[in-house]
Formats: structure tokens, sequence, C-alpha cells
């Protein structure tokens, strides 16, 4: 862990950390939305939480998002924690995320991410955090 990891988690207790996207291309897409406030909410496959591979988001929690390089990026709190079956995804909830042109357009993405990881189905449970950026890290 990094020293300015542990500053981070440090100032934030109860903070956990995670890296969003599974390449350093969407993870820079997706702190650019984050950061111009476009990024509002984000979704996992529920199954990364219930093996243990992430901490799940808790409301009101401030979690630090980093960077491809596992540099502390972004400093965020927990509004809203859902868990919706992919199937079940709204328009609104897609919209939130902030990536993607419509619904459509987000379940195949999702779809695409979620092969990748070996856990897609339509049914498959999903987790939806809504969040607030509460510092850019990077500077």
């Amino acid at each position: 862990m990094t020293v300015a990891l542990q500053a981070a988690l440090a100032r934030w207790p109860g903070a956990q950390s995670y890296r969003p996207g599974d390449s350093a291309a969407l993870n820079a897409e997706i702190l650019a939305l984050m950061r111009s406030g476009r990024k509002r909410a984000s979704c996992e496959a529920w199954a990364v939480f219930d093996e243990g591979h992430e901490a799940l988001p808790v409301v009101g929690r401030v979690d630090i998002v980093l960077d491809w390089d596992g540099a502390p990026a972004l400093a965020t709190r927990t509004l809203e924690v859902l868990r919706v079956r992919f199937a079940e995804v709204t328009g609104e909830m897609a919209a939130e995320q902030g990536e993607f042109t419509d619904l459509a357009h987000w379940r195949r993405g999702y779809e695409a991410y979620l092969t990748r990881s070996g856990r897609f189905a339509p049914d498959v449970a999903m987790m939806l955090e809504r969040f607030e950026v509460v510092e850019d890290l990077a500077g």
C-alpha cells in the first residue's frame, strides 16, 4: 500500500479503496466522468461482494477510488445502495452512470463487462451505488 493511499484511508476512518474498470483506458474514462459530475452511480455484479473481492459500499461511508496504478484519485460518499437484477435496471439508473447513451447501450456494455468476468446472466444480481464526489485526491 502506498503512503498516499495510507494517508487517504487514515483521513476517512472505515474507508475502503477500489479501482473501477477492467482496463487502464476504462479506469481513466470512469475517473474523468466522476470528476465531471456526469457519473453519479456505478454498478457491479453482487457476486463480487459476496465472494469478498470488494467491500460492499455502505451508505454514508467515504471510500477511496484508485487510478489504474493504485494511486488515490477521488474520495466518494455513498448515498444509496440497491440490489437489482440486470434485466430490471432502468434507463434512469443507466443514465446516472454517465458513460452510456441509453439503456440498450448500458445493457450491451455491462453484458460485455460481465461476460469478461464470467458473471453474465440476464437475471444476475447487480449492486447499484449512487454516490457523490467529496474530494479530488489527484491534485
